[in-house]
């Protein structure tokens, strides 16, 4: 590991944080707004994000603009990693949708959610931050 805190996880290392997850963030348009939402997901055979939505905000958004970022992290006492997607969301339906019931996509909240949306990665950043966390160590002591 380097001397810097902040090191740049390679392609393939990004790849394997993002399948071996199953929550994210999703940031897309609506209108003249940005909004972001936490959302699970599964990585298909093509390498895209793959997603289940409802009819709503988001479903309204991806189709007005298909331009989203998508970021994971995760995190312990000694470092924290982060991975960042910017790409193109499109709904997918017919046999293109019946493939993804394959998939690992299972919802946290029991709702139907009929709609299947893939993400095509166009660009793919991953960091490693080493943490110094001084307050751990500001603890107070057991007696």
């Amino acid at each position: 590991m380097s001397d810097s805190p902040v090191t740049t996880l390679s392609p393939d290392d990004s790849w394997a944080m993002l399948r071996a997850n199953e929550f994210g963030r999703l940031a897309f348009h609506l209108a003249d707004e940005v909004h972001i939402t936490p959302i699970n997901y599964a990585i298909d055979a093509q390498d895209r994000i793959v997603v289940r939505t409802a009819e709503g905000s988001k479903l309204l958004g991806l189709t007005m603009n298909a331009d989203v970022a998508f970021e994971i992290d995760e995190f312990d006492d000694e470092e924290a990693r982060s991975v960042v997607v910017r790409g193109r969301a499109r709904t997918l339906d017919g046999h293109e949708a019946d493939e993804t019931e394959q998939l690992p996509l299972r919802p946290w909240v029991d709702t139907v959610k009929l709609n299947v949306v893939a993400i095509t990665v166009d660009e793919l950043t991953g960091r490693r931050f080493s943490l110094t966390r001084p307050w751990l160590h500001l603890r107070p002591h057991e007696v």
